[in-house]
């Protein structure tokens, strides 16, 4: 009996090369560059040189509300107070970054909001010295809402929104990749148990243990929550609807675009115009205001965020019933064979 050489045999039973779908890397590969040119410019052209607009400013006094009008133009936003009481009240708030007053004929007091972050107290007080300078007036400085002294330049918010959202983008697309051997009710018990463990996660590092966040525990908790299922169902919502580009489209408006103009690198008032437009609309810019109001605001302004993160999260949620619905097979009824054949 004729024996085969091992190696011919090993080389027989070897599984077919498989052909090489170009369109499938070729894909790949345009959507990875599409992202990383578009994270950087985002990121970086953000950062070229911001400057403000419409900078909620609160001034006691007509007359010098009426000199910052004219002098800072479109730079600030005024609203005028009757003292420097009522006008620390609205920082207090998160109503304005800041207020100034004449505390005597040659010097002014501005109380801001370092809160608010470097770039957004650093550019009113720019402002206001600005404004000072050529009235030959000087100006005291005090920080009446200060940053906790565990996030001395306030990018906190921004590093736990960014992972937050990060790992639910990771956790949705590998669910996503994973449909044929989860059913999709398991998955999506899989995201809704994933948002609450990692938003607790997140606001126990971030809070109890770092310092770094000042918010309610329960409050961070539920508002970094809230970002997950946001983030996760949107993601997976994009991934079932239009397969890999889907994810890539996650990728650029969740990851890069609404961590990039979320306001916590970079502070809403000094973002472009385009920018504005969209940072509270998108669930890192919602998350962010959230933590912040709620750490330094006493949440005066946080329910319209948790808003935002709840109509994403929900319509995420739909739009991957609607697409399962819509690819189930349609069951015909059919009458039984012995029907038939007595008609």
């Amino acid at each position: 009996m004729k024996t085969e050489p091992a190696e011919e045999v090993a080389m027989s039973s070897a599984p077919p090369p498989v052909a090489t779908l170009h369109k499938v890397w070729i894909q790949v590969v345009v959507t990875g560059l599409i992202i990383g040119a578009a994270f950087i410019a985002v990121y970086v052209g953000l950062q070229r040189d911001p400057e403000p607009r419409r900078l909620p400013l609160a001034v006691a006094g007509p007359e010098l509300a009426g000199a910052a009008r004219s002098g800072l133009g479109d730079a600030v936003d005024v609203t005028q107070v009757a003292g420097l009481a009522e006008g620390a009240e609205l920082v207090r708030n998160g109503d304005a970054v800041a207020v100034v007053g004449a505390t005597s004929p040659t010097s002014l007091l501005l109380e801001y909001s370092g809160a608010s972050g470097i770039s957004e107290s650093g550019a009113v007080r720019q402002l206001v010295a600005g404004l000072a300078g050529p009235a030959g007036l000087t100006v005291e400085e005090t920080d009446i809402v200060p940053l906790t002294r565990y996030d001395a330049r306030g990018l906190a918010t921004f590093y736990v929104v960014f992972g937050v959202t990060l790992a639910s983008f990771v956790l949705a697309q590998g669910l996503t990749g994973a449909a044929g051997a989860v059913r999709l009710r398991h998955r999506l018990y899989a995201i809704g148990g994933f948002a609450v463990v990692i938003g607790v996660v997140a606001a126990t590092i971030a809070g109890p243990i770092y310092g770094s966040l000042k918010a309610p525990f329960l409050l961070l908790a539920l508002s970094l929550s809230l970002l997950s299922a946001a983030s996760a169902f949107a993601t997976k919502a994009m991934g079932v609807w239009l397969g890999p580009a889907g994810f890539g489209l996650a990728v650029l408006i969740l990851t890069t675009i609404g961590n990039a103009t979320s306001g916590a690198t970079l502070g809403y008032d000094v973002l472009p115009a385009w920018a504005q437009a969209v940072s509270a609309k998108l669930p890192p810019g919602a998350a962010v205001r959230a933590v912040n109001d709620f750490g330094y605001y006493d949440g005066s302004h946080a329910a319209m965020p948790l808003i935002v993160l709840a109509v994403w999260a929900l319509a995420g949620f739909g739009l991957v019933l609607l697409r399962q619905r819509a690819a189930a097979p349609r069951v015909t009824k059919e009458l039984p064979v012995e029907a038939l054949s007595s008609r």
